[in-house]
């Protein structure tokens, strides 16, 4: 088209050549003007991108969240990735940190801590100008890796100075309080704080009304279970978890549908009711397996084999436990070194792994090897802070330093534990020893 066709019939040809020359800025009636001759969309004239980009762009990120809700965290990763990449090449920094985001999620389930730890930094990078609830889900997920890496206090300190700048800020966002306070409650259990779990659970119960969003209610009501069982309302907790297991399955979200079976084997496997906390336990673990959501499927069987053994199939449960210590390089004899709980993956549940190892190796008499995966536990639990898991396992070095003879080692064993407190809820697995008789 020649400069007359352009411009006509508002405009004349010499405007339409200093446009191009860049010596002035069109204004929004040119732009109309310009884009109707030109045809195409005002949008794509005035940014650049095509008409009705970001809003595909924001169809397809649901796609990729529904992907993950249902599938493999590898397959929806993927798509996330492409989208970011979309994203960036055509400046959309809202959908590059949702993109982002999600990636994220899919790299905390296939156990990528340090990735996903990056990921949800790079979102609170680029929504640093956002009103502060916009940040809270990529905050909750920082603190969630931090949590599965073994850094209770670490996870714990940002999800409580983020609620008191919302607090500071009078931000009081139902749906980000919600995800924040729930997303506590699991840190201060195995930390051994259960009045600020309990104050928790109270509150995300009280906001549970004010969001609409059915998933972040499920996941409070799993939460809020864990306190209950802290307080001996097992039936409660049940009956919470069933609330959060129907949520999950009306939405189809397989992971969280998992992780409410995993949590009602965990109450059952408190209450002795080894059978059902087995069967719980396996339906969670085939459906994390199916998912591929490598380090969930590790944490369910080290607490599965807890109830093996508890059953009396300690074979069973070792051989679950010993390939969960052993990295993918060290399994197959080849290729990259994945897999491994331990101090940087899982460290909780690797500690956990070590400890009923280190029964199993006592129930046989071998004392020594109880002795070496008792005080691998005991390093792991001491940087993680899990109080409940740690004081729990302090009793058992200490009855097995006692019985071979080496009282004094013994007595610092006990007096390590006695600065943590075991009590129901509070331990990875099974229920907690008995309180002595004062």
């Amino acid at each position: 088209m020649t400069q007359r066709q352009v411009a006509e019939p508002a405009y004349t040809p010499a405007y339409v050549s200093t446009l191009e020359a860049g010596k002035v800025r069109p204004s929004p009636a040119a732009l109309r003007h310009l884009a109707e001759r030109l045809g195409v969309s005002h949008e794509e004239l005035v940014t650049g991108r095509p008409s009705g980009l970001a809003a595909g762009l924001r169809l397809r990120l649901t796609d990729a969240r529904r992907a993950l809700a249902t599938g493999a965290p590898e397959d929806a990763a993927t798509l996330f990735r492409s989208l970011h990449e979309e994203a960036v090449t055509h400046a959309l920094a809202e959908e590059r940190a949702a993109a982002l985001l999600g990636l994220g999620d899919c790299l905390l389930e296939s156990g990528e801590l340090t990735d996903a730890r990056d990921c949800f930094a790079a979102v609170e990078r680029l929504l640093a100008d956002e009103p502060l609830p916009r940040r809270v889900p990529a905050v909750r997920g920082r603190a969630t890796a931090h949590l599965l890496t073994g850094e209770l206090r670490y996870a714990c300190y940002l999800l409580e100075s983020t609620l008191d700048e919302l607090d500071a800020a009078g931000l009081h966002d139902p749906e980000a309080l919600l995800l924040l306070y729930t997303a506590s409650i699991a840190p201060y259990m195995d930390m051994g704080a259960h009045a600020r779990a309990a104050h928790a659970a109270e509150l995300a119960l009280a906001l549970a009304p004010r969001v609409s969003d059915p998933a972040l209610v499920a996941g409070m009501h799993r939460g809020v279970a864990r306190t209950l069982i802290a307080e001996g309302r097992i039936a409660e907790a049940d009956a919470s978890l069933a609330k959060a297991q129907e949520l999950y399955r009306q939405l189809h979200i397989r992971t969280e549908l998992a992780h409410c079976h995993w949590m009602r084997g965990y109450v059952h496997a408190q209450d002795g009711d080894l059978e059902h906390a087995e069967s719980e336990l396996r339906t969670a673990r085939s459906i994390l397996a199916s998912k591929r959501a490598a380090l969930f499927t590790e944490q369910v069987e080290v607490e599965l084999a807890d109830v093996l053994r508890r059953r009396g199939r300690t074979a069973e449960a070792e051989a679950l436990l010993r390939p969960l210590l052993t990295s993918g390089r060290e399994r197959d004899g080849a290729g990259e070194g994945t897999g491994a709980l331990g101090a940087a993956r899982g460290a909780v549940h690797a500690g956990g792994a070590h400890r009923l190892l280190g029964l199993i190796a006592e129930e046989r008499g071998d004392t020594e090897a109880a002795e070496e995966h008792y005080c691998a536990a005991l390093s792991l639990l001491e940087r993680s802070s899990a109080a409940g898991d740690l004081a729990d396992l302090c009793r058992l070095l200490g009855d097995l330093l006692r019985r071979t003879g080496r009282v004094e080692a013994a007595m610092d064993a006990y007096r390590t534990g006695l600065g943590h407190r075991a009590a129901p809820g509070t331990t990875t697995l099974g229920p907690a020893p008995a309180t002595p008789p004062m």
